[in-house]
């Protein structure tokens, strides 16, 4: 029997859940770990233009790796594929279509789609797919997986609850005091293994009014998307429920520091490319000169319109 009494805990929360389908697990890169057990991966092909996590639980899982440039779509380019290997394509900002996705597979059979970045964006039938909770929403972890395979092993329910503390702390005062507990938190799941979604992130979860927050998302993206195009060097689509809106430009590395003078913070999402790839290749400037814009749901138009003017201001 469970306890009765006591003092009331965090509410039960009955709302959907987006990707209720899906194998619910603790984070990303262990559903990409679930995908190499249970359909027995050996060789893959990465992008350069990738975070560490990835290639980590590649090599945790003792998976050989090669890997392959991307061109301005975010596309793969110039890909041979062996029978026995397996393409890892990252949906970069959302900017790459079912549509494309659909051609990949027929083109490349064994693909897997990492739409981190694509959180609205529905998987297409018959292609391993994977999502990640944190990067969308208020959670400290949680990742979905569609995949026609099952994992021959039983699977421990995580917990969450020792993960919230800078969750909590951001709420009520300001990022850069918890900013260390938040990269710790990140840190953390290199050394988790695969477990289930942990019931306090699935209660969560089942809170968010996900059309509310597409729809902001979305405008937001539009708003940043009709002043900067003329600028952007990338060739955008408006991405639904986008994730950032990425803005390439010349020193944008520069204007980075500039920005967090007037405390608007932007990411360098990918540090790990200046480890593997040399100042002559493509995703080295991309890496070093993308500008990922905030657009999620904690703004309208009074922040992009300061984004704006502070991107404007430092670009003189």
């Amino acid at each position: 029997m469970t306890e009765i009494g006591g003092y009331i805990e965090l509410d039960r929360y009955r709302g959907g859940i987006l990707h209720d389908g899906a194998v619910a697990l603790n984070c990303g890169r262990n559903a990409l770990a679930y995908l190499i057990k249970s359909k027995k991966i050996n060789k893959i092909l990465l992008p350069y233009f990738l975070c560490s996590s990835v290639m980590d639980v590649c090599k945790r899982e003792g998976v050989d790796i090669r890997y392959y440039s991307i061109g301005m779509d975010f596309l793969p380019s110039g890909i041979r594929l062996k029978n026995d290997e397996w393409l890892y394509i990252v949906n970069y900002y959302g900017q790459i279509s079912n549509m494309t996705i659909l051609e990949l597979k027929k083109k490349y059979q064994n693909i897997i789609i990492d739409n981190a970045q694509a959180y609205y964006q529905m998987p297409v039938d018959g292609v391993d797919t994977l999502y990640t909770c944190r990067k969308f929403f208020g959670v400290a972890d949680g990742a979905f997986l569609y995949t026609d395979a099952a994992l021959d092993e039983s699977l421990r329910i995580d917990e969450s609850f020792d993960r919230m503390h800078f969750l909590l702390g951001r709420f009520e005062r300001t990022a850069s005091e918890f900013y260390s507990e938040y990269s710790t938190n990140n840190k953390q799941f290199a050394n988790e293994p695969v477990k289930r979604m942990s019931r306090l992130t699935d209660n969560l979860l089942r809170a968010i009014d996900y059309d509310k927050v597409k729809r902001k998302r979305t405008e937001n993206f539009a708003f940043l998307h009709s002043r900067f195009s003329a600028l952007n060097k990338l060739s955008l689509n408006v991405a639904e429920g986008a994730f950032m809106y990425p803005l390439y430009i010349e020193n944008g590395a520069g204007i980075r520091k500039k920005l967090q003078e007037k405390k608007i913070y932007i990411p360098t999402l990918w540090p790990d490319v200046f480890d593997v790839c040399g100042r002559e290749q493509p995703e080295y400037d991309m890496a070093m000169n993308i500008l990922p814009l905030p657009v999620d749901q904690r703004y309208g138009t009074e922040e992009m319109e300061f984004v704006c003017k502070g991107v404007c201001e430092c670009i003189g």
